[in-house]
């Protein structure tokens, strides 16, 4: 893939447009005759997704009818789910039929684990279970998977992660008509935004993507200042929430994620420098937060909704 598919081009086209103003003056009156397609009534510039596991343990069925409840415009399952579902008699085509017509959509299944391990033995063996989770993906209406390499060793070679990537990619999209998106994580290998653009990157595949976390950006320290280097194309789906003052930044961990805005993560910032990418996807609200689970489960969605409108006004996007 070639540099400006992820990188933005904003300072060459500015110079380019100060040496051309009225092809800039045009380039502005087309921008602003241009409406701007939005969400929630107006309130967002992204559909907005529910992860999951936010409100577990409910059963995907009572996940999908409390996110379309809530208001959401997606839902995001994880791969466990959608096998439980069919272990039970499910038919997942038939739900994803389900989702539709509540006005939901599925931007994501989370995900493709151990999709790149260490070896290419090793690799050829878990394309069994890769092709699995992309055909109950499929099943399901969803338009990206997510590529999780958990296993892979801290030496790993990055050309090689990149070419089998690469594979993961070319499988979905000719297979299963599915879009596998790198994601990173900082308990796994790859931990940052830019270790994962990084591959996407030398894969060398135009529909290679990632998927950034907010909370991941913030606990590998990683930062969010990369965020403003990416073009919107180069981003499969958003995830976001936010995170507390307290435990102290080291002994952080999922579970301690909140409702955006409750926590200190500059989520306004972000999601201007994110609405400056040109980004045009899902954002998933996504929380693993154990005294959430606790709670009813359509408050727990509806509150994440209010708040993430909240802080999308605040933003000002």
């Amino acid at each position: 893939m070639k540099r400006r598919n992820f990188i933005g081009l904003s300072s060459t086209v500015g110079l380019i447009a100060g040496a051309l103003p009225n092809l800039s003056m045009a380039a502005t009156t087309a921008s602003e005759e241009k409406k701007e397609k939005r969400y929630q009534n107006g309130a967002s510039p992204w559909p907005i997704s529910l992860d999951t596991a936010t409100i577990r343990p409910s059963s995907l069925k009572d996940k999908v009818r409390i996110a379309a409840e809530a208001g959401y415009d997606g839902i995001e399952p994880w791969d466990t789910e959608l096998e439980e579902y069919e272990k039970k008699g499910g038919n997942l085509k038939e739900l994803g039929l389900e989702i539709k017509k509540l006005g939901l959509k599925v931007p994501s299944v989370i995900g493709l684990w151990n999709a790149i391990p260490d070896t290419m033995e090793l690799f050829n063996s878990s394309l069994a279970e890769t092709r699995r989770r992309m055909r109950m993906a499929h099943d399901i209406g969803a338009e990206h998977i997510q590529t999780i390499p958990n296993k892979l060793s801290e030496n790993y070679n990055h050309k090689w992660v990149a070419e089998r990537y690469r594979d993961i990619v070319e499988i979905g999209l000719k297979e299963y008509n599915i879009k596998p998106a790198l994601v990173f994580v900082k308990y796994f290998t790859i931990k940052t935004l830019g270790q994962a653009v990084g591959i996407a990157m030398d894969a060398n595949h135009p529909m290679a993507r990632v998927i950034p976390d907010v909370y991941h950006m913030y606990i590998s320290g990683g930062g969010f200042e990369g965020l403003k280097l990416l073009k919107g194309d180069a981003i499969a789906i958003f995830q976001f929430n936010d995170s507390p003052a307290t435990p102290a930044f080291k002994d952080l961990r999922d579970e301690h994620r909140v409702y955006p805005g409750d926590g200190i993560l500059p989520l306004d910032s972000i999601f201007k420098d994110l609405k400056a990418t040109g980004y045009k996807g899902f954002i998933s609200l996504e929380m693993y937060n154990p005294n959430y689970w606790k709670e009813d489960h359509l408050t727990v969605a509806k509150t994440g909704l209010k708040k993430t409108l909240a802080v999308l006004k605040k933003a000002g996007v």
